[in-house]
């Protein structure tokens, strides 16, 4: 098995499912969410991320790059802007080769996705297999998009659960329909992210219709495989109580049972990420919203049966 890219593996997480987990995050994914939290797994390319505030300005990016797209310290404009954002490389002409990651003293250049295989990926994993068994938590596959991965994601889960690890598989759902019920099948639980029901709005925010995603999600269910709903909730995308009412009656509408649902809070946290790839975000001057914002969401689910969380714990539910 080749290697994939994975932009990070976070360890004790506890709101990508139950328990302790450790969430391995793969870098790639089709949807392009507008407010995304994660911009460094967008691409299926390794990147090089610049953090600014650590530069020194010391050169020896601009003395080892290959290509030229590191711009030079005496320049007067101090960084290419784009957007209203400075950055010192120059994208287009960025191949990624890392000789200035390699090279930076200071750690100011970093690279977005390591090149990791499913038996390294384990192993790291393991290495907390005391807290899963004491928690009854486990690994979860993230992204990016980990449909995309999908012989590494199949490996991994099937190694993972031979070795007694509980599995979670996060996914959008946008996916060709055999590889997404290969996939699906092969985890505990899948924690699916539900955005909007309207196509046409969900191609504005995401760059995609959902039509296979639902079709997905219809499936999955009917399938009686232990179903999470996560609902990103973002200023001005979806947070009305008109969509959330929407969303509760489909979710019920559907034959088979919605294990739970998790309302997740929008957080503007992310900005330096965007920065740091030389990006502006729509949603950066969007305020983060106040989980007990979200209660008057959850009623919507909840008086339909569904059993609802506000921000996904795997431990405490509100």
């Amino acid at each position: 098995m080749k290697a994939t890219l994975i932009t990070n593996i976070q360890k004790f997480s506890v709101n990508d499912g139950p328990g302790f987990r450790t969430t391995v995050f793969l870098k790639g994914c089709l949807l392009r969410c507008r407010w995304c939290h994660n911009p460094e797994t967008i691409s299926s390319r390794q990147e090089v991320l610049w953090k600014q505030r650590l530069c020194v300005e010391c050169g020896a990016c601009y003395e080892v790059c290959p290509e030229q797209a590191i711009l030079p310290v005496n320049s007067s404009e101090n960084g290419v802007q784009k957007h209203g954002i400075k950055d010192r490389i120059d994208r287009s002409a960025c191949n990624s080769c890392l000789e200035c990651v390699e090279s930076c003293p200071q750690n100011a250049l970093v690279a977005a996705g390591q090149p990791m295989t499913v038996d390294q990926t384990l192993e790291e994993v393991e290495k907390d297999k005391t807290f899963y068994e004491n928690s009854g938590g486990g690994l979860t596959i993230s992204g990016g998009e980990p449909t995309l991965h999908h012989r590494f994601t199949l490996e991994l889960m099937e190694k993972a659960r031979y070795n007694g690890l509980h599995v979670c598989l996060d996914t959008s759902g946008y996916c060709d329909s055999d590889r997404f019920r290969r996939l699906t099948a092969g985890a505990d639980i899948v924690l699916f992210d539900f955005k909007l029901m309207n196509s046409g709005e969900h191609q504005r925010f995401t760059g995609v219709g959902n039509e296979e995603i639902l079709a997905n999600l219809e499936w999955l269910v009917y399938s009686n495989i232990e179903t999470w709903i996560r609902i990103p909730v973002v200023p001005g995308v979806n947070d009305s109580g008109d969509v959330h009412a929407t969303m509760a009656d489909y979710l019920i509408s559907l034959s088979g049972d919605i294990d739970r649902v998790d309302l997740l809070p929008f957080h503007n946290w992310c900005e330096n990420k965007y920065e740091w790839l030389g990006l502006s975000w729509d949603f950066a001057d969007v305020n983060s919203i106040d989980p007990v914002e979200l209660e008057q969401f959850a009623e919507y689910y909840r008086a339909k049966g569904i059993f609802t969380t506000i921000g996904g714990s795997g431990f405490e539910v509100n």
